[in-house]
């Protein structure tokens, strides 16, 4: 099978359109490190503010019976690494290999979540041409009137618009938990010494969900007063979905990504620092 290029290719040398800035990457451990070696080449300073944790599901029952009876399904949609990760983990402890997956298409959401796969030797048979979940449907490569879809996903807390606009055409949606998303306990004391001295720059928000994390592990700590801390600070959002929780929790988003990738995400940042050049004092 062909693998697709790693997950986030390295650029032949570093650049330095983030020189003298420090950029506050909220992506849970575990997932943060290539999109924070990747504003490092940048020339970026980079503090990591964990905002999610990634654990396993309550319960594994869900999934366990969706694996026993893979054959009844006809595509396997995954819309994250985290979906790849907790699946595939899942399917070697039930004693299987991808063997098991015979005659089960896959479906995948976004590029990273394609290479993401590929490290498991897996080539999926599609990605729909934009990186969001909303796209699915609309570009699904054959009729979904009768078809049946297995989609792990995480626990609680994600959005329904896949499972929404799958079943309105006709499909038949099996959702498995199969990992949980929560909120750490505390603030990595880098971060929060950095937000409250006023040397961040810029936030990062790859997901609504680290945006909720975010304020409320802040407000926790800070009381009332916790937004005094983004004073100054450049908001920026991987995309419309969490522009909008941006937008109702902290009131603003100053960077939004136009390509909804870790890429785009640092392109935007790149492009709001060169309209903003002005050095803090």
């Amino acid at each position: 099978m062909q693998t697709p290029p790693p997950l986030t290719p390295s650029p032949a040398h570093s650049s330095s359109h983030l020189v003298g800035k420090t950029v506050l990457v909220t992506r849970s451990t575990g997932q943060s490190g290539q999109f924070s070696d990747r504003l490092q080449q940048e020339g970026a300073t980079v503090i990591e503010m964990p905002a999610l944790e990634i654990v396993p599901p309550s319960s594994w029952e869900e999934l366990d019976r969706a694996i026993a009876h893979l054959a009844d399904f006809d595509w396997l949609v995954l819309t994250s690494a985290n979906s790849v990760d907790y699946f595939f983990d899942r399917l070697a402890s039930q004693v299987q290999d991808i063997r098991a997956l015979a005659g089960l298409k896959i479906a995948v959401v976004g590029e990273k979540t394609a290479q993401w796969l590929g490290r498991r030797g897996i080539k999926p048979d599609f990605i729909p041409p934009e990186y969001v979940a909303d796209s699915l449907a609309i570009h699904f490569p054959e009729p979904l009137e009768g078809i049946k879809v297995l989609f792990p996903r995480v626990e609680s807390g994600g959005r329904d618009v896949l499972v929404r606009d799958f079943t309105s055409r006709g499909a038949a949606v099996t959702e498995v938990a199969a990992y949980q998303s929560r909120c750490p306990g505390e603030i990595a004391p880098q971060a929060l010494e950095g937000l409250q001295n006023r040397q961040v720059d810029v936030v990062t928000f790859a997901s609504s969900k680290t945006v909720k994390h975010f304020c409320q592990m802040l407000q926790q700590v800070q009381g009332d007063n916790w937004q005094t801390c983004l004073e100054g600070v450049c908001v920026a959002s991987i995309g419309p979905q969490t522009s909008k929780t941006c937008i109702s929790l902290l009131g603003r988003v100053d960077a939004e990504a136009q390509e909804y990738t870790l890429e785009g995400l640092i392109q935007a940042i790149i492009q709001w620092i060169g309209h903003h050049q002005s050095v803090k004092p």
